[in-house]
Formats: C-alpha cells, structure tokens, sequence
C-alpha cells in the first residue's frame, strides 16, 4: 500500500498533514539517495524506497528520532512481551509527538490501529471526524489461532502467545480506538468479521477492498519445466508456512520448485532440513521484487490470519494465479483467478498445484482472469472506493 491512504487524500485535496515516523525524504534519511544500494545493508535500502510520492513535503511531518528509537527497540525485542512493548510505547509515544504538533485545521483524522488512540479522542472533543483503519484481524483473533498453532508447531516458533503477559493490553488499546472511532474501516469481511468475534463495534465497520500498482504484469503458460511457486511474507506460523512446506514435500525437484521470500520468524533448524527444491531467500527490497515475480508461475500465500494481504494483490498484478485462504482477506475468486483453501491444509495446497501441472491451460486462463481482476484493483480504483466511504 505504500503511503496510498495519505496519496489518495492528498489527489482528492482532502490531506491536511500527513505525520509519519521515519521517511526517506525529510531529516538525515534524505541522504541517502546519493549512496548506491549496493553499499547499504537491506534494512537501510527499505528505509531509502520509503518515500511518500504524490504527498507535498509541505504536508508532511516525519518524526526522524522517534522512528529511529522504534527500530532500535524492535531489533532489541528477545521476547514477544518485548516486542508488544515497543508496539504500545511507539503507539503513545507517536500520538504525543502528534498532538503536540497540533491538528491545526484538519476537518477529521485518519489514523491506524494501536496508533491513534489519543488522536481520535483529542478530535472526537473538537468535533472533527474520526476514522481509524484495523488492518488486521483483532489481537484477541489472532491470539487464537496462534496459540491453536503452537499447539500444532510450537517448535518452529522462538516465542508464543502464552508468554505475552501483554497482549491482554494491546486488545484494549484496540477495542478503544473502537470505540473512540465514528469509522473503522477494515480491508476485508475477515477483519470485519474479527471485530464482531471480538465483541466490538462491527456497526461501524466499513469495509473497503485495498489496491496496489504493479509493473504492467503478462500472461503465464504452462511451463515446460518445473512449476515455480512464489511465497512473499514472513516466513513463521501466522504466515502458514508449515503448511505450505508439507505441500512442497508431497513434490519433487523435477515437479516444483518453490521460493520463499521474507523475514524469516522461524527457529533455524526448522529450515535446515529444507528439499533442494525449496529456497528460503529472507528479505529482499521492494525495489528488487520485480524479477522475484517475474520468475513465478503461480503464488501461494496460506495465511491464518491477515488484514488484506497485499502481496496477494500484487501476484494478481504480475499475472499470477493465487492459492490462498479465506483468512488472508484477498478478492481471489475461488477457481477463477486462483483456489481459495481451507486453513492449515497442506494436501488442498499441493492438489491446487497439481491442477496446474496437470490440466493444460488451467495456468494460462487463470492467469489472464488475474490480470484482469487486478484492474479493478488498482491505487485509484481504491482511491475510489475509500473516498466513498469517507466521504460519501
């Protein structure tokens, strides 16, 4: 999504301010367009791609320092208590740092979960408006089907719910930036649905698809050679790895082959048994996806829980087929564009893939059915959808 919402608002002339934590164009970040990529380390090429493009730099208020301390704090987490930790700090600590700029004379705010909790209280009492986006699943949901999944694979994880004595808070903070919110909007019916599991106000949810704009993407065929299956997220539990990995084992090098791209979230003998026909690549720069996509002939992203991935958005862009679940929040349409599988389910993962290698032209049509369905889902056509929602 990439600074879409405040892009959007800005097109529309609805953007006051946009305030950010740390962005490549104002403070010392803005230096670093002069180093070439090659001699910076890939979490400082990230943070030079973070550039807020169609956003006045006259609108636009980066607290450089603060987004520092917040990186510094997560790479210091050796626990998920820790990591909650610095979540619940950067969240007050950014609303402080907002307020004490001051909304000068916005109309409204628009503001992301656990981190707008003071700023939609301090608009509700100026009579401005107040939207907040959930862009995931409820903690209180995801804290479920996680512990579920420890349960199952509690030994690829360096960590587990049940260790996290602060989630219980992280969920208040979230049901009152609820409450706090006139607007919540959700980027699928699976968040949506999470709220009113969680016993919040889904009354007030909206629901509004994301977009993203992709490289113009082409045509897959069936290839001559191996199927090559693309994952892009963190390689861990939420992200249904296990699942997708016992699907790569019913396989064999000649057959597929697979490729994980992402943080890797998983203890490091669990991925050091993998089959040669899988690759764990870890994180690459946006700025290098291209050929990652490129390369595949059909993406898999076997999520338990998620907001509206927008990884499976961008496979629809490039052309891809998408196999997903109905927790990833995506707009594939089950056997049009892609197959929508149950959770946790690796032998409806592989069967999916099979269809492709076996059924000639299953790839290609589906291909151009993505090509087509990613049209309705670009940045504008969001832009569209949200600015109906907001302001229609």
């Amino acid at each position: 999504m990439h600074y879409a919402v405040p892009r959007i608002l800005a097109a529309e002339g609805q953007l006051a301010r946009l305030f950010t934590d740390i962005c490549a164009v104002q403070g010392w970040p803005r230096l670093l367009k002069w180093l070439p990529n090659g001699v910076l380390p890939p979490g400082v090429r990230r943070l030079k791609g973070r550039i807020p493009r169609g956003v006045p730099h006259e609108q636009l208020t980066s607290f450089t320092g603060f987004g520092w301390e917040y990186v510094q704090k997560r790479r210091q987490a050796r626990s998920a208590e820790q990591m909650t930790a610095a979540h619940l700090w950067a969240g007050a600590r950014f609303n402080e740092l907002v307020l004490r700029q001051g909304l000068g004379e916005a109309r409204g705010v628009y503001t992301f979960n656990s981190a707008g909790l003071s700023v939609l209280e301090s608009a509700r009492q100026r009579g401005l408006r107040a939207v907040m986006e959930q862009t995931i699943a409820p903690t209180e949901v995801e804290a479920r089907l996680m512990r579920e999944e420890w349960t199952r694979h509690g030994q690829w994880g360096s960590g587990g719910f049940e260790e996290n004595g602060l989630l219980r808070e992280f969920g208040a903070l979230e049901a009152a930036e609820w409450n706090a919110a006139q607007v919540i909007v959700c980027g699928s019916e699976f968040v949506r649905e999470g709220i009113r599991e969680a016993g919040g106000p889904w009354e007030k949810c909206v629901v509004v698809p994301y977009g993203v704009d992709c490289p113009p993407g082409r045509v897959r065929q069936k290839p001559r050679g191996p199927l090559r299956v693309l994952f892009v997220g963190t390689v861990g539990l939420r992200k249904g790895v296990p699942y997708l990995l016992a699907a790569a084992e019913l396989f064999g090098a000649d057959s597929c082959e697979f490729r994980l791209i992402g943080s890797i979230d998983v203890s490091a003998d669990r991925l050091a048994g993998l089959p040669g026909h899988v690759q764990v690549l870890g994180s690459v720069p946006r700025a290098e996806m291209k050929r990652h996509w490129d390369w595949a002939d059909v993406f898999v992203l076997p999520s338990l829980c998620e907001g509206s991935a927008t990884v499976c958005y961008e496979a629809l862009g490039a052309g891809l087929p998408v196999i997903t679940t109905p927790n990833a929040g995506s707009v594939v349409r089950d056997g049009v564009d892609g197959f929508v599988v149950p959770v946790r389910d690796g032998n409806a993962i592989a069967g999916r893939l099979e269809k492709f290698m076996k059924h000639d032209g299953l790839l290609e049509s589906m291909s151009k059915q993505a090509l087509l369905r990613a049209q309705s889902f670009t940045v504008a056509k969001y832009g569209e959808r949200l600015t109906e929602a907001l302001l229609g």
